[in-house]
C-alpha cells in the first residue's frame, strides 16, 4: 500500500435546498445524493484518485448500507479487506442538509459500535505496517488511535487529522506524528488557547513545529498556514463562494499526502492541498473529484496568481 487511512466510513446523504426550514417548517429537496462517505473514507477516495494505492481501516454494519458502501468503495479501487463488519450494528449515517449560499446543518448518527477498536486495528497491522503514509482521523478513540500508531513502521510517513481530547494520545501525537492538520477549533486544542486568524495560525504552527512534526497545517481564518522548520506558507482558500463545504478537510489531507509522498516540499503541498478542497467545495456533497495533473496544474496557477 501507498497509504492506510485509519477512519470512519459510512453513508453520507446529501439533501439540497432552498433554504434550511426553522422549526416546523418544511422545504423540497432541489436534488439527492447518496454516497460513499466519512472522514476515512473520503481521504481514501481522494488519495485513490489522485494515484495511490489505498487501503481502508474503518468499521461498518452488517446491513445493506454497508454493502452500498463497501461495494463503492471497491469501484474507487480502495482495499477495504481490513473494514471490519460488525454483527448487528448500523452503518454510520451522515445527513447533510445544505442551502443555497452553502448554508449547511449535519446530523450524524455514528453509534459506538461503529467505531474503530483496538483490535480492530490490530487485526490490520501488517497492512498498516507495510504502508508508506497512514493517515490517522482523530475522531476515532484514543485506544485504537494508539494501536495503529503502535503498527506504523519505522519509515512510514504518520499524518493526524484532528486533534484527541485523550491529553496522553494528543502529546504522544505531537511528539510523533510527522505531519499534523487541524481545523481552528483543534488548533486551539492542540496548543491550550484559541486560535483565531492568520497571525495565531502562524504562531501556533510554528509552536507545534518545534515540538516534533515536520509539517504543521492549520485552519486560520480565510486560510490555511502550512509551517516546517525554518519556515511557512498562508495559503488563502481557493475558488469561489462554496457550493458545500463538506470534505473540505478530508481532500485537503488527501491532497497534502499525494504531495509529500510525491517528494514535494512543504509549501507546494500545501497549494496542492488548498486547491484540492477548492475543488471540492464547489459541488454538492463532501466526495472528491481530483485528478492528479489537474490538481498540479491548479496549485501551480493559484501559487502564481496569489504570490505564494
Amino acid at each position: 500500500m501507498d497509504v492506510v487511512v485509519v477512519g470512519q466510513v459510512g453513508r453520507d446523504l446529501v439533501l439540497r435546498v432552498g433554504g434550511v426550514p426553522g422549526a416546523g417548517g418544511s422545504a423540497p429537496v432541489r436534488g439527492r445524493v447518496e454516497v460513499l462517505g466519512g472522514k476515512g473514507a473520503n481521504q481514501a477516495v481522494a488519495c485513490a484518485q489522485l494515484g495511490l494505492a489505498v487501503g481502508l481501516v474503518g468499521v461498518v454494519g452488517d446491513d445493506r448500507a454497508a454493502d452500498d458502501v463497501l461495494a463503492q468503495a471497491r469501484a474507487d479501487g480502495i482495499d477495504v479487506r481490513h473494514v471490519v463488519r460488525r454483527a448487528g450494528a448500523a452503518t454510520a449515517l451522515l445527513l447533510d442538509v445544505v442551502a443555497d449560499g452553502g448554508e449547511r446543518r449535519l446530523l450524524e448518527h455514528v453509534a459506538d459500535d461503529v467505531l474503530l477498536r483496538p483490535a480492530d486495528v490490530r487485526s490490520a497491522a501488517g497492512a498498516v505496517r507495510g504502508a508508506r503514509a497512514v493517515l490517522l482521523q482523530l475522531q476515532q478513540p484514543a485506544p485504537a488511535i494508539g494501536a495503529a500508531l503502535d503498527a506504523c513502521g519505522p519509515d512510514a510517513l504518520v499524518v493526524a487529522d484532528g486533534a484527541p481530547q485523550d491529553d496522553g494520545l494528543r502529546e504522544r501525537l505531537v511528539a510523533t506524528a510527522h505531519v499534523l492538520r487541524a481545523d481552528a477549533a483543534e488548533a486551539g486544542v492542540l496548543v491550550g488557547r484559541p486560535v483565531g486568524g492568520v497571525a495565531a495560525g502562524v504562531e501556533a504552527a510554528r509552536e507545534l513545529v518545534a515540538r516534533g512534526p515536520r509539517v504543521v497545517a492549520l485552519e486560520a481564518g480565510d486560510a490555511n498556514v502550512v509551517a516546517w522548520d525554518g519556515g511557512h506558507v498562508v495559503v488563502p482558500l481557493l475558488g469561489g463562494a462554496p457550493v458545500d463545504p463538506t470534505g473540505a478537510g478530508d481532500s485537503f489531507v488527501g491532497g497534502l499526502t499525494a504531495a509529500l509522498l510525491a517528494g514535494h516540499d512543504p509549501a507546494t503541498a500545501g497549494w496542492w492541498a488548498s486547491a484540492a478542497a477548492a475543488s471540492t467545495v464547489g459541488r454538492l456533497g463532501g466526495r472528491p473529484d481530483l485528478d492528479p495533473g489537474r490538481l498540479a496544474d491548479a496549485a501551480r496557477r493559484a501559487r502564481v496568481h496569489h504570490g505564494g
